[in-house]
């Protein structure tokens, strides 16, 4: 047997738009869980999202690009690696996540590969996540683009890969995504970075791509 996710719907009896907000809104389904019966479910409706580990440096001393920007719903500015929303439609998740690497952190990248696939919260939110790895990075901006709101005025930095995994160990690094993300490239490095995917790897759990 295989270990892994599978996906399998159970049959929804009814759907409903019980919230609209700014950005997401919030669904209600009634669920048929066969012998267990219906359950009635609230969830966020996400377009799902795109993140990138950008690394630099030699070998075994790589950097990773980190930002830091308040986070209201938790009240902290906190560590999180570029990442950002699939709200264009059509767009190749690779390619959304180099506008946010560039619209984020001035980046771009020579080589992409898919790290890691995430549910960020699968109780609450129908997000389904993306992270890449960027690697032989170079400066790079995106024209016309202006950082706005949380995003405005926004910290960079590199850190070593090591102290962010330390960071996350020691509990002074909470972003979900960021630090799973931190943790996989730390490994993935220890296995000379034989396990990533190719940067168009499928992704049949996101429904934009399934």
């Amino acid at each position: 047997m295989t270990f892994a996710d599978r996906y399998d719907p159970r049959p929804v009896v009814s759907s409903e738009h019980s919230f609209h907000g700014h950005v997401w809104d919030v669904r209600t389904d009634v669920v048929d869980l066969g012998d267990a019966g219906e359950v009635t479910r609230d969830y966020i409706e996400h377009t799902g999202a795109v993140a990138v580990v950008a690394l630099r440096g030699e070998p075994g001393a790589e950097e990773v690009a980190m930002i830091q920007q308040y986070r209201h719903p938790v009240r902290t500015y906190d560590w999180e690696i570029p990442a950002g929303l699939l709200d264009q439609p059509g767009e190749d998740p690779r390619d959304a996540a180099a506008r946010e690497l560039r619209e984020e952190a001035d980046l771009d990248a020579h080589r992409w590969d898919v790290l890691i696939d995430l549910f960020t919260s699968p109780g609450a939110s129908s997000e389904n996540i993306r992270v890449f790895l960027a690697r032989d990075v170079f400066d790079a901006t995106a024209e016309g683009f202006e950082r706005e709101g949380e995003e405005a005025g926004m910290t960079t930095t590199w850190i070593r890969l090591d102290d962010a995994v330390d960071a996350v160990l020691d509990g002074r690094m909470h972003n979900g995504p960021g630090a799973a993300a931190v943790m996989a490239a730390y490994i993935a490095r220890q296995r000379d970075w034989s396990g990533v995917r190719a940067s168009n790897a499928p992704w049949p759990f996101h429904p934009a791509y399934r």
